[in-house]
């Protein structure tokens, strides 16, 4: 028997990494307009950004029906006997209680959920690392050991170009977006306590960038690390920034991913970020 990794839509996984790794991936929810897609099914990123741009209200964002963890759950049963379920954080989504609930539900599977506290490519870092070690046939508690000890090393840094998104989404007070759109101010935000949370004010993009890559160079000195650069509809300054990411730091080890449908509805367009963690030696 085998363990099954299980995530969500938000870790914004390649697809090839999807099929080689044999991820199982429920999908969230975007409404636009009273049409509901399932983000990465319905609606790529692209498509996303182009419909939503201009002033028009806000998308909302739904987590995936608990009957849908219960139908995935209980199709794992035939070939798994263990499944790690790995969400984004419980602070800004309940898709993570619906699958604990969903594991009460379904018996026959040892069903084990982990809260990466964050999402995005980074929450992907945690579920890479799970499917590659349930493919080498490790224990359940030795992923679940293993997820728990990257955590320590997780970083994860974002910086949004327009507060409004994060400010409609209730993400973000009306006064701290009103005093950061009118100071020009580039915010740098993080995940703390499992919530999305100012790290730092820069006044430019250029300057929040270079304070998020001088984080990495500095936890670059004592680790080998990899990285994603993670954007909202901007590839080529994604790959830019890889570039001279690169050059400075030969050492780590890049990816690139971006911000899909759901975390693009309250960070907006234009967006980038940047989360590493320590590779497994």
């Amino acid at each position: 028997m085998k363990t099954a990794i299980v995530t969500d839509s938000t870790a914004y996984l390649p697809p090839y990494i999807v099929e080689e790794l044999d991820i199982h991936v429920i999908p969230l929810t975007v409404t636009i307009d009273g049409k509901a897609y399932e983000e990465e099914v319905d609606l790529k990123s692209a498509e996303f950004y182009e419909k939503v741009r201009g002033e028009g209200p806000l998308p909302k964002t739904s987590q995936p029906p608990v009957g849908k963890f219960v139908e995935l759950f209980e199709s794992l049963k035939a070939d798994h006997d263990t499944v790690i379920s790995i969400h984004l954080s419980s602070g800004i989504s309940g898709t993570y209680a619906g699958a604990v609930q969903a594991g009460e539900m379904v018996e026959g599977i040892d069903v084990r959920e982990f809260d990466s506290e964050l999402s995005c490519y980074i929450q992907g870092f945690y579920v890479i690392r799970a499917a590659e070690m349930a493919k080498q046939g490790a224990a359940p508690d030795e992923i679940m050991a293993e997820l728990a000890e990257m955590k320590k090393t997780m970083r994860a840094y974002f910086m949004v170009d327009d507060l409004t998104h994060l400010q409609r989404g209730g993400r973000l007070s009306s006064a701290q977006a009103l005093i950061g759109g009118l100071l020009q101010v580039k915010p740098i935000l993080h995940f703390h306590d499992k919530v999305i949370v100012p790290f730092e004010k820069i006044r430019t993009r250029k300057k929040a960038m270079k304070r998020i890559a001088d984080m990495l160079a500095e936890d670059a000195e004592n680790m080998p690390l990899e990285a994603a650069i993670i954007h909202a509809n901007q590839p080529e300054e994604a790959q830019i920034w890889k570039a001279e990411l690169s050059e400075r730091l030969p050492d780590v080890k890049f990816s690139i991913s971006h911000f899909g449908p759901v975390i693009g509805t309250h960070l907006g367009e234009g967006s980038m970020g940047l989360g590493w963690v320590k590779r497994r030696s």
